[in-house]
């Protein structure tokens, strides 16, 4: 897993190398000695007659991640491949439910290199009238099952204080709602509400995994219904110039009473450069579609660094709904904040009932499988 990145700060003009949110983004300068697409062939020499190559220099088939998408075939002709050039594409992504199968491949295997990044927020007015909303707000939307990507990076770097006529400030990164949605090694960058992990209707369980993947923000910045697996992942709180604490919260599910499975850390990493105990490590979203929700989330085997606050690390989210009414759960977690100084406020899991929350378990018949990596990685 590669060293946690520099968080996010304020975005900063472009000069030949690509610069996002004070995150310094690798350029394509960078892999300018190699072919654009790398190992992954070219359009004079497609992987196969189901690849499409997206350059914003011009030297794919599309300049235009979105335009990419269009240009592939509905079901049941999916099953198709974008591979992407390294550049930052400043663009709002949505993957139709029609586009079933698609797979997004970063060209250089290394994530920083291949941005998809927009800069709405809930409250931002839209051209026709009206605001965006939270899932208006996604830079990428997915909504298609059986998507996958490998090395690329969702975010959204529309930013508080640059706004403060905007009150509405929910900004995510990327919204996956299809089954068997599968990120691996990729980054989501945000601030609140970065990765909206969902499902398509409340009756539908959309299973998802995050395998060695790095995610982060303030508040709620992983949230949503889906059954997802997170790991050996990378969640990373960001330090906020605010006089409450908690500055924010990790997770926030809002998983259907009716599945058995919501969110599950394993082997993870939550850190960051937030102030020690300075943030939850979630709260239990019951969104007004579903009062009945019964928020899931079991962290196992997880290292916690010293931002999330150990003697009281969930919270009531709405009136009426106490944390201890959902199905939260900790077993075998390490460092600083995995310390129990209030027993009553960490609920652990014995081994009988942690031997129920494996990744094996939450994903049913589905195996994602490993997406290739360039070599030397």
């Amino acid at each position: 897993m590669a060293p946690p990145t520099p968080l996010i700060g304020r975005r900063r003009a472009l000069t030949g190398a690509v610069a996002l949110l004070g995150l310094a983004i690798a350029s394509p300068a960078r892999a300018a000695h190699v072919l654009p697409f790398g190992r992954y062939g070219s359009p004079r020499r497609r992987l196969n007659n189901r690849t499409l190559y997206v350059d914003i220099q011009g030297r794919g088939d599309h300049t235009t991640v979105q335009a990419a998408v269009d240009a592939t075939p509905d079901a049941p002709a999916g099953g198709w491949t974008l591979v992407i050039a390294a550049g930052m594409y400043r663009e709002t992504v949505v993957v139709p439910q029609a586009k079933t199968g698609l797979c997004f491949l970063g060209a250089t295997g290394d994530a920083r290199d291949v941005v998809i990044v927009y800069d709405n927020a809930a409250g931002t007015p839209k051209p026709e009238g009206g605001t965006y909303g939270t899932s208006g707000s996604a830079t990428t939307t997915i909504q298609a099952d059986g998507f996958t990507a490998a090395d690329v990076t969702f975010a959204n770097d529309w930013l508080r204080a640059d706004h403060p006529e905007i009150t509405s400030t929910q900004a995510v990164a990327a919204k996956v709602m299809g089954d068997r949605s599968y990120f691996d090694r990729c980054r989501f960058l945000g601030h609140q509400d970065t990765l909206y992990a969902d499902t398509r209707t409340l009756a539908s369980f959309a299973r998802q995994c995050y395998r060695e993947c790095h995610i982060e923000g303030d508040v709620d910045f992983v949230f949503g219904r889906a059954t997802a697996v997170f790991e050996r992942c990378e969640l990373m709180t960001l330090a906020r110039d605010v006089t409450f604490r908690p500055y924010g919260f990790v997770f926030a599910p809002s998983t259907a009473a009716v599945n058995p499975h919501g969110y599950l850390a394993v082997r993870c990493v939550i850190d960051g450069a937030a102030a020690g105990a300075s943030f939850g490590l979630a709260r239990p979203w019951r969104p007004s579609s579903d009062p009945t929700a019964l928020p899931s989330l079991v962290v196992r085997e997880t290292r916690m660094g010293p931002s999330i606050d150990a003697a009281t690390p969930y919270v009531d989210m709405s009136a009426g709904y106490h944390w201890q009414d959902a199905r939260f759960g900790e077993f075998h977690n390490s460092g600083p904040s995995a310390a129990i100084p209030v027993p009553g406020n960490r609920p652990q899991l014995t081994p009988e009932q942690a031997a129920e929350h494996t990744p094996a378990n939450y994903l049913g018949d589905w195996r994602p499988a490993l997406l290739p990596r360039p070599s030397g990685r």
